[in-house]
């Protein structure tokens, strides 16, 4: 008599993320570990790449010759100065103690210029490294806090370590991170500020649902939820988009968007539980209290970072309103709010009509194509020369471009997350399609502005976020089948193996590391690459 039984097949083999995913479900010795070992490991990766001879060149490089002068004469005399002629050179030399008592017309807040001067208080104005230093550490601090908002939006060490990951090593960050520029420090508030409303957004959703529940009556559900006061990191994001603006005014967008997501996700969430009159509740009542908690908080954080310029007399229109102070209902304001406000119509003109011509501008509808980044420094050596040894001569660069091959497919994974909160309502697409929005939409309004494509540093972590979240879906979830799994995990893995030898490739221009002209020009993919 023969059987007919079937054979038993053997049972399909995990995947290894199955396995780092299994493993990090059942040991929690090993999670915990990894919870604070992930994050650490990145961080100091960012801060190798960043802070390593970041006094290095030494030499005034780009708008440098604007923040660390004025952030100098600020930390001194509490307001931004004017300097004399050749400043530059001199101020290079070390004579740091040339400027004037004569306030100086600068068009954004001070927050940022504080940041570069405290470095420079403790170290010296004379050492570039001082007056990087806190760029550097702003850019290394903004790796950190994305692991942290990448976790509190997935739940995932492996995908927050990526996403972190990949901003460690990415051009973009690591050059705005050696420069004494200010757009490091509006990246790392508004990171700040995102991560503080995914916070809120865990705990109210929670809350929400449990109060609402409660007004359940044998009637049905409720016409008008509950309005939630105790919501501390709403106050504490508005806070954090306060520095941004206190920044650059562009951070105001990122408060702006950040109250719009609120009231929208809130309107959604009453909507999903049974408020009867969801869109009112959510716009009129709980709208409300969330600008309350929101934006008395920024305005107190912007408004700080002005104490300097408010409690001297030599700033730039200090006393503008003494001749003129305003009359009837604005009359109790104190003139020196009167001035200030009267300082910032005059920043606004002055930036509104910024139209002046440069080799390196980018209009903002170019930057998902990559076609312009900006040159921050060059300097040459003749062969012979210094050490160089290359007959086309030696050049050191540095140069905000991102990593090519991420940027074009973190632009591509933007899309992606579109299609996901359209098709399937998901909550991370949400956030990452409005922090975009607000870091990018704005720039397209101001089409015949001097703009440059390294203004994108405040939206590559979002980019990132979404490229790591398409990432994981094209992996698969827990329990997909291991053979589809497996081919694409390896997909995965040659992509980030690509990634990371274009990084090293393209490291040498990203610290100005002296290099053969001729290995810059295999840099020079498009006509705008030069």
């Amino acid at each position: 008599m023969t059987s007919t039984a079937e054979p038993l097949l053997p049972e399909p083999r995990p995947t290894r993320l199955d396995r780092w995913r299994t493993r990090l479900a059942s040991d929690p010795v090993f999670a915990r570990r990894a919870a604070w070992i992930a994050p650490l490991a990145v961080t100091l990766l960012a801060a190798l790449l960043r802070l390593v001879d970041v006094g290095h060149p030494h030499a005034i490089v780009f708008d440098e010759t604007y923040y660390v002068k004025d952030a100098w004469s600020q930390w001194i005399l509490g307001y931004a100065a004017t300097w004399p002629e050749g400043a530059d050179e001199r101020f290079l030399a070390g004579e740091t103690d040339i400027f004037t008592d004569d306030g100086s017309f600068v068009v954004h807040p001070p927050l940022g210029k504080y940041l570069i001067g405290l470095p420079m208080a403790i170290l010296g104005a004379d050492s570039t490294f001082a007056w990087r230093l806190g760029t550097a550490l702003a850019g290394t601090a903004c790796v950190l806090v994305l692991y942290f908002l990448a976790r509190a939006l997935s739940g995932s060490i492996i995908t927050a370590s990526l996403a972190s990951g990949l901003l460690a090593i990415d051009g973009l960050g690591i050059v705005m991170s050696r420069v004494a520029l200010l757009d490091i420090f509006l990246t790392l508030s508004t990171l700040v500020a995102f991560w503080f409303v995914v916070l809120d957004r865990r705990d109210h959703r929670t809350r929400l649902a449990e109060r609402t529940f409660s007004r359940w009556t044998d009637d049905g559900p409720p016409a008008w939820g509950p309005v939630l006061w105790n919501r501390p990191w709403v106050i504490a994001a508005g806070a954090a988009a306060g520095a941004a603006t206190a920044v650059k005014w562009s951070g105001v967008w990122v408060l702006a968007a950040i109250g719009l997501y609120l009231v929208v996700s809130d309107a959604l969430a009453r909507r999903r539980h049974g408020v009867v009159f969801w869109p009112a509740d959510a716009a009129f009542r709980q709208g409300v209290a969330s600008f309350l908690l929101l934006v008395p908080a920024a305005f107190v954080v912007y408004l700080a970072s002005w104490t300097g310029w408010l409690v001297t007399d030599g700033g730039y229109d200090r006393h503008v309103a003494d001749a003129a102070p305003a009359t009837g209902i604005w009359s109790w304001v104190p003139l020196s709010l009167q001035s200030l406000w009267q300082y910032h119509e005059r920043i606004y003109a002055s930036t509104s009509a910024m139209a002046t011509p440069h080799a390196y501008g980018s209009p903002a509808v170019q930057w998902p194509l990559l076609l312009r980044p900006t040159s921050m420094y060059a300097g040459s050596t003749a062969d012979g020369v210094d050490g160089c040894a290359a007959a086309n001569g030696c050049w050191q660069i540095l140069y905000s471009m991102p990593n090519p091959l991420v940027w074009w497919a973190s632009v591509l994974a933007v899309g992606y997350m579109g299609y996901r909160f359209v098709r399937f309502r998901d909550g991370r697409a949400a956030v990452v399609l409005t922090a975009v929005a607000a870091t990018y939409l704005p720039w397209l309004l101001f089409p015949a502005r001097t703009i440059f494509q390294f203004y994108t540093v405040l939206i590559q972590p979002f980019l990132l976020l979404a490229l790591v979240f398409a990432i994981a879906d094209v992996v698969g979830r827990p329990g997909a089948d291991p053979a589809r799994s497996t081919r694409r995990e390896r997909l995965v893995v040659v992509f980030l193996g690509i990634v990371v030898a274009l990084a090293v490739f393209w490291y040498p221009l990203w610290s100005a590391i002296e290099v053969p002209y001729d290995f810059y020009r295999l840099h020079n993919w498009l006509p705008g690459w030069v």
